[in-house]
């Protein structure tokens, strides 16, 4: 691939791009782990993926080009902003607006995919990624949302931290805990519709949790399981996009094995390590 990357434009934006998606996935998905909140990546992809439906729909019937990526990124940001509303509407049950917004995202998918006559080339690409799908102007645009993500988090990085651990504790320590959460999921929308070129909007949940997951098993604090989920995602993305591009088949799918390989080591490294603590111990 070394020779086609330094020959193909498109291919320096899609592993360029892939290498920024490997950071900013993981960093803001170790957040949203510790959260609990691991199923808001879910609902925001299948709210995204109305949006593409939404903007392929439009380009078809009234014949007017409208970027698929900036329908669906809108529409993620919408839908992160009704899951924060609905969080005070069910203050005791904050969970459930998570399933009510992934329910419309999967409603207003079919009505927008069946009204664009099914699915077809360019959607696919959508929903699992694609090799060659990222343009100069995609790349910009996932740039300046890496530059905003990584400047918030090195800015917030204590009131995240407190909020993901102890949310009362942070209300009472003076922490403007909505604003602060508002915040978070609108730029886990955006990475997520970012992400949605390399990864596809179905598997892109699976690159803020599994390199967390995996992480999670052999770190020994945050700092260290943040730096690991990183890595873990990097290496996904890397191979998962190499092995994608000789195999022919959308690298999202091969990113995600990669990162459950990953994780199933961990996994084993772990269990290692806690078989030889008992020997030694018995």
């Amino acid at each position: 691939m070394l020779a086609d990357f330094l020959n193909y434009e498109f291919l320096r934006y899609t592993f360029i791009t892939g290498l920024l998606i490997g950071i900013i996935a993981p960093l803001l998905g170790t957040f949203i782990v510790v959260r609990r909140l691991s199923l808001i990546a879910d609902a925001l992809s299948h709210v995204t993926l109305a949006g593409i439906a939404f903007g392929l729909m439009i380009e078809k019937l009234l014949l007017i080009t409208f970027p698929p990526l900036y329908s669906g990124m809108a529409f993620s940001v919408i839908g992160s902003i009704f899951i924060e509303k609905l969080r005070t509407v069910y203050k005791t049950y904050q969970e459930l607006a998570i399933p009510i917004i992934l329910s419309a995202g999967v409603g207003l998918s079919v009505i927008f995919i069946s009204l664009a006559n099914g699915f077809n080339t360019d959607l696919f690409g959508y929903l699992f990624g694609s090799v060659s799908a990222v343009s100069q102007s995609d790349f910009l645009l996932i740039f300046i949302i890496f530059i905003i993500v990584v400047l918030i988090v090195t800015f917030f990085y204590k009131e995240l931290l407190t909020l993901s651990f102890d949310e009362e504790h942070a209300t009472i320590s003076g922490i403007h805990t909505k604003h602060i959460h508002l915040l978070f999921i609108v730029l886990t929308a955006l990475v997520i519709a970012a992400s949605m070129r390399i990864v596809g909007v179905l598997l892109v949940s699976a690159l803020m949790t599994l390199p967390v997951a995996a992480a999670m098993r052999i770190a020994k604090g945050f700092k260290q399981m943040l730096f690991l989920s990183i890595l873990f995602g990097e290496i996904s993305v890397i191979i998962g996009i190499i092995s994608g591009y000789y195999l022919s088949i959308p690298p999202g799918g091969t990113i995600v094995m990669i990162a459950v390989t990953i994780l199933l080591l961990t996994i084993g490294v772990k269990r290692s390590r806690k078989s030889q603590q008992e020997m030694r111990e018995a």
